[in-house]
């Protein structure tokens, strides 16, 4: 049984909806965020990433940034830039991208959910930036970027696109970034909010698909004031943290590429010997680019290598990798434990500062790019790891190596906020 509650949203008021709404906070570095809010003040990186609102020598985890986005959300509440819903709702938020739509509930999540695994993860995630999230989270007093969830639900597909093709009114409908369009509808009759909420009773789970940090940070918070908290009954809002939760038979995975500062010590010849113990490798020539392009691989554990200006088609050798094991069968892994640590020297890639992560949003043509600007000596290309791959590792109750997953479209921040105490 997955616990799911409806709750008073702050949101944008609608002719302002465009300005607030951003890109979550987490896909966008400090200088990058202070670009894109130049010149919206009504731009909920402000909130989010209110770090751009203090001197460059702060840090971006020091107690002036949370003040900073304390001040900020009261600001944006004074000014009627967001305003809260009387009555609590759920909502349902539609995004397309070119021919790709999918559709989620926003709701609220139970956090005794997280905590007794209902709500399954499959990545680890780094103390500081789950303490940085907790930080905001308690000191805004709400919960300012949902989690995206999936669940293995055809009822809640159809519901909600029975939902959204019986005439109802968006309160929000506007494209952002890489021309994607997003559809925002209420749900405030009680009996509609009743039919979601026993769906979910009739589910034994629902999977993180981004938002480990977010959906960790919940749960630090709520503990914390569960302790704090001598009459704790369970209600309070910070029992349950804000999500949106989409049908995972509607979701894309992008792929997500690497890319290496160094060759390790190694010529580019004395790579690719050591390359070829492990995998097949092919050069690539311009006529062999066509539907099943080498730069971009197009089936499982085949991989695109650039490197000194040519591309190169890596096939993964059989034997090489446990095909029955959803850890060691992922293309990811077989990468890491046949090539980048072993030949590269890449060990711990949360942490290892000689690997970087390109989402393919970003098209392979940045990949060439980094390359050729000498800041990284070789990139790879990899096939996206399957939505049923991500379900069946966690599942495993096991973790994937670090940045397996690149989700498009992106769900933007802002279109609503959930309050821990009502203002």
């Amino acid at each position: 049984m997955v616990h799911i509650r409806p709750f008073r949203g702050l949101r944008p008021v609608p002719e302002l909806v465009e300005q607030v709404a951003s890109p979550p906070y987490d896909v966008l570095n400090r200088q990058e965020a202070v670009e894109k809010a130049q010149g919206n003040p009504n731009s909920f990186l402000h909130i989010v990433r209110s770090e751009i609102d203090v001197d460059s020598s702060v840090g971006e985890h020091e107690d002036t940034v949370y003040q900073k986005g304390i001040d900020n959300l009261e600001r944006f509440i004074r000014e009627g830039i967001l305003k809260q819903d009387i009555n609590e709702c759920l909502y349902i938020y539609r995004l397309k991208m070119g021919n790709h739509e999918q559709t989620g509930l926003v709701t609220t999540v139970a956090v005794q959910d997280y905590i007794e695994k209902r709500v399954k993860v499959h990545e680890y995630t780094r103390p500081d930036k789950e303490q940085d999230r907790a930080n905001h989270i308690d000191r805004l007093d709400a919960q300012c970027g949902p989690v995206f969830l999936m669940a293995q639900s055809n009822l809640l597909a159809e519901m909600l696109n029975e939902a959204v093709q019986r005439s109802r009114k968006p309160i929000y409908n506007f494209k952002s970034d890489y021309d994607i369009q997003h559809t925002f509808y209420v749900i405030d009759n009680k009996d509609e909010i009743a039919r979601y909420v026993d769906v979910f009773a009739g589910l034994q789970a629902v999977y993180v698909a981004d938002g480990h940090h977010r959906s960790a940070a919940a749960a630090r918070v709520c503990e914390k004031r569960r302790a704090e908290n001598p009459s704790h009954t369970g209600n309070e809002e910070y029992n349950f943290f804000l999500t949106v939760i989409f049908p995972s038979s509607q979701l894309r995975v992008w792929d997500y590429n690497r890319v290496v500062r160094d060759l390790h010590g190694l010529s580019k010849d004395t790579l690719l010997d050591k390359i070829s113990e492990k995998f097949d490798v092919v050069e690539c020539s311009d006529d062999m680019c066509n539907e099943q392009c080498c730069y971009r691989p197009f089936k499982p554990t085949t991989y695109g290598m650039y490197v000194d200006g040519n591309w190169y088609l890596l096939t993964a050798k059989p034997g090489t990798f446990n095909t029955n094991d959803p850890i060691e069968s992922l293309d990811i892994h077989i990468l890491r434990n046949n090539l980048l640590t072993p030949v590269l020297g890449i060990g711990d890639s949360r942490t290892d500062t000689r690997i970087n992560f390109v989402g393919g949003i970003r098209g392979l043509g940045e990949l060439k790019r980094l390359v050729d600007s000498g800041e990284f000596a070789v990139a790879f290309s990899l096939f996206p790891t399957s939505v049923q791959q991500l379900i069946d590792v966690a599942d495993a109750g096991e973790v994937m190596p670090a940045k397996s997953t690149w989700f498009e479209p992106k769900l933007r921040s802002g279109l609503v906020t959930h309050l821990l105490n009502n203002r």
